[in-house]
């Protein structure tokens, strides 16, 4: 990582605020900076993720992952351009693979469709709104994994995802019960969804 001298000129003040949270992050692994770059962005990279795919969910998961691969890299960034600039150009990235993959999934899709469709009714292929019994066990038995999960998670990260997902609680009630500015609350719930997802899909603990 370079230090900050001639490229200092080249940046604006938000610019070097932002490098120097960086510094703090990767330096003293401070998560106040972390935090705050997060609340910084979180919002406008959100939108961009949404203009991009028209999918709140999707949107959402594409920002999560963003800031992931961004702070998981952040000792890779280099004053010469904004951290703002790096960081959409790692979410448009990871949206365009997104998109790319989603689009061939749905092509295989449609001409499997279109293989079989012949002499076909159609209508038996539309799927119940209603979970059949093999699928609420298997409903069951994620939500109880989830659950394991969750338990084995540092306590403050399974106190934000107990608050937030089970006791639905909003970013400001939760700030409010454990006295934690919110960027603070959003950081942490990040750490703990990217946690969780990757000990659910690796089959661990849960633990860091």
């Amino acid at each position: 990582m370079g230090e900050l001298d001639d490229s200092e000129q080249r940046l604006t003040t938000k610019a070097v605020y932002d490098y120097k949270l960086v510094r703090l992050a990767i330096e003293n692994d401070d998560q106040k900076a972390y935090a705050e770059l997060l609340h910084r962005y979180r919002e406008s990279v959100f939108f961009t993720m949404l203009k991009m795919c028209n999918n709140k969910d999707d949107a959402e998961d594409l920002t999560i992952e963003a800031f992931g691969r961004a702070f998981k890299k952040l000792d890779q960034y280099s004053p010469d351009f904004a951290f703002s600039t790096w960081l959409f150009k790692i979410a448009s990235n990871n949206a365009i693979d997104f998109l790319r993959k989603k689009k061939q999934k749905q092509s295989v899709s449609l001409d499997n469709k279109s293989e079989h469709s012949e002499g076909t009714d159609h209508s038996a292929n539309i799927k119940a709104s209603t979970l059949d019994p093999e699928e609420t066990f298997i409903k069951k038995q994620k939500m109880e994994r989830l659950r394991v999960l969750v338990d084995n998670l540092k306590p403050k990260y399974k106190e934000m995802i107990e608050l937030f997902y089970f006791q639905e609680l909003s970013h400001e009630e939760i700030s409010q019960k454990l006295n934690l500015p919110i960027g603070t609350i959003k950081a942490q719930l990040f750490r703990a969804r990217d946690l969780l997802y990757n000990a659910f899909k690796h089959g661990g603990d849960g633990r860091p």
